[in-house]
């Protein structure tokens, strides 16, 4: 059977930290941020984690 190829799109998404979490970007940051207050601004900047029901579904996509 051949290898699995990594889904490209969620290898530019998604990081893999080095305890095996996985991080990701998250919404609402791109544009229209007059009206977002800086505290909400500078939280969506963090990186979040993977939600736990989605765990299994990106690891098949990034081939871990």
């Amino acid at each position: 059977m051949p290898k699995m190829k990594t889904d490209r799109g969620a290898a530019k998404r998604f990081k893999v930290t080095g305890t095996g979490k996985l991080r990701r970007r998250q919404a609402f940051r791109s544009h229209l941020l007059e009206k977002k207050n800086t505290t909400r601004t500078r939280r969506l900047g963090r990186e979040a984690d993977v939600a736990s029901g989605d765990v299994k579904a990106v690891k098949r996509l990034l081939g871990l």
